[in-house]
């Protein structure tokens, strides 16, 4: 219509209808009234100088301010610091010379994203999530495109990737294909994982974390803004994999006492090759507020049964957790993080929690963990060890895990099984070799 205009009078008069341009406003540039009435102009106008500006990203724009808008809100209400730290938009030229600089083009969508922020500055806690354990931290900024550019990869096993994060704690960075080169797809998002037993250093395997940049971040969004990563001490406790995801269905209820999980995979702490799998739970036990006050109780011990993916099961139990005796009371919640490793893709813990009541100091009863799993991601092995024939890679993940027995080892002192504190008692029993106190990523 627009076009015709300058043909046809009646289509003249019908461009000019301004109502017709509040619904493309709405739509494609999410301009709301109280916006309008700011900058004093029509539908029309406001329609042609924003598609004069963004034109390009009209099939992205509203998705990514949308889940912008959503994020800073939420976060604005939760975590107001993190909204600080986040950069100002970029113009185009400034993105133009970063694809002169890098001789690669950017994906339309990342280029629209940063036309709304330009990642955030270099702080903790970072935007894209954070994970703590005892002796493990990392947090996840998201780069501004000049860092990002900085960091632009073309050495093998990295040719032509581009950070889009960054850890200060671990030094790692989730990174997206600009090519279609050693074996990963366009614009596809990934954590590197060197090969453990390969002396080539560009064999590196890839943890997949999204199949393009719209995918990765308004996923990553609406977890955060939906509840399903908690806010722990003003920050998000996720980050891709890295991120706690809660279950609806993982809760078990018995009397008063209500236990929920939350798992979480770790790529920096993982391993394709040997296989060698890492995942942290976050366990919330909580007594209803309505029990009566006799009711309060104090955990004594734990019982854990642990089945990896070929149906090997181990038992443990032993007193207390991670070191504690919490009591719990009417309205109390208890959490607590603790972490597992497994040699097979997959696996699930289930079991219960022993409490002795504390009026009735005699009297024992059981509360029931609730079954939950706990698989890797998809994955890619390297190109360079794929065409040296050492073993074949499956969408589900590779060979060799599904034929080696169970592989594990120490972040600390305490680490091994899937109860951290029974890692000596079980060390004994099962004869498993004294750990290193490394991660073999680093050895």
């Amino acid at each position: 219509i627009s076009s015709c205009c300058y043909l046809s009078r009646r289509l003249n008069q019908l461009s000019n209808h301004d109502p017709l341009w509040r619904r493309h406003c709405k739509k494609y540039w999410l301009i709301s009234e109280e916006e309008k009435s700011q900058r004093n102009q029509s539908w029309k106008a406001i329609f042609i100088s924003t598609y004069r500006d963004l034109g390009r990203y009209i099939q992205y724009y509203a998705t990514l301010k949308k889940a912008w808008d959503d994020l800073e809100k939420y976060l604005g209400q939760r975590c107001p610091r993190m909204i600080g730290s986040l950069k100002e938009s970029v113009r185009e030229e400034d993105l133009d010379a970063v694809e002169a600089q890098i001789g690669c083009k950017l994906p339309e969508d990342y280029r629209c994203s940063f036309r709304i922020h330009n990642g955030q500055k270099l702080v903790v806690p970072g935007l894209m999530g954070s994970m703590a354990l005892s002796n493990h931290y990392r947090s996840e900024d998201l780069l501004d495109i000049d860092t990002a550019a900085g960091g632009f990869q073309q050495r093998l096993g990295l040719k032509q990737c581009l950070p889009l994060t960054f850890c200060i704690h671990t030094g790692l960075s989730q990174y997206m294909a600009l090519e279609s080169v050693e074996g990963r797809n366009k614009y596809e998002i990934f954590y590197q994982c060197p090969d453990q037993m390969a002396r080539n250093p560009s064999a590196i395997d890839m943890f997949i974390t999204g199949t393009s940049y719209l995918e990765w971040f308004t996923s990553y969004v609406n977890k955060v803004v939906t509840g399903g990563y908690p806010i722990i001490r003003d920050q998000i406790f996720s980050s891709p994999f890295c991120r706690y995801v809660h279950d609806k269905e993982c809760v078990a209820t018995t009397g008063d006492i209500t236990v929920s999980v939350s798992t979480s995979f770790l790529p920096e702490l993982s391993s394709v090759h040997p296989p060698h799998y890492f995942f942290t739970y976050r366990i919330r036990i909580e007594m209803s507020k309505d029990a009566l006050p006799e009711k309060a109780c104090q955990l004594d011990s734990r019982y854990w049964r642990i089945i990896n993916a070929k149906g090997d099961v181990e038992e443990v139990q032993g007193p207390g957790v991670v070191g504690e005796f919490p009591i719990i009371s009417p309205g109390r919640v208890y959490e607590y993080t603790s972490c597992t490793t497994f040699s097979t893709t997959s696996g699930y813990m289930e079991g219960y929690y022993t409490f002795r009541c504390l009026y009735y100091k005699e009297k024992f009863f059981n509360v029931t963990i609730p079954r939950f799993h706990m698989v890797c991601p998809t994955f890619k092995v390297s190109t360079a060890r794929m065409v040296s024939g050492d073993f074949c890679w499956t969408q589900s993940g590779c060979v060799l895990c599904q034929e080696t027995s169970h592989n594990e080892y120490a972040v600390d002192e305490d680490e091994d099984s899937t109860d951290t504190d029974e890692y000596e008692e079980r060390r004994r029993v099962l004869d498993i070799p004294a750990p290193s106190g490394r991660c073999p990523r680093h050895t």
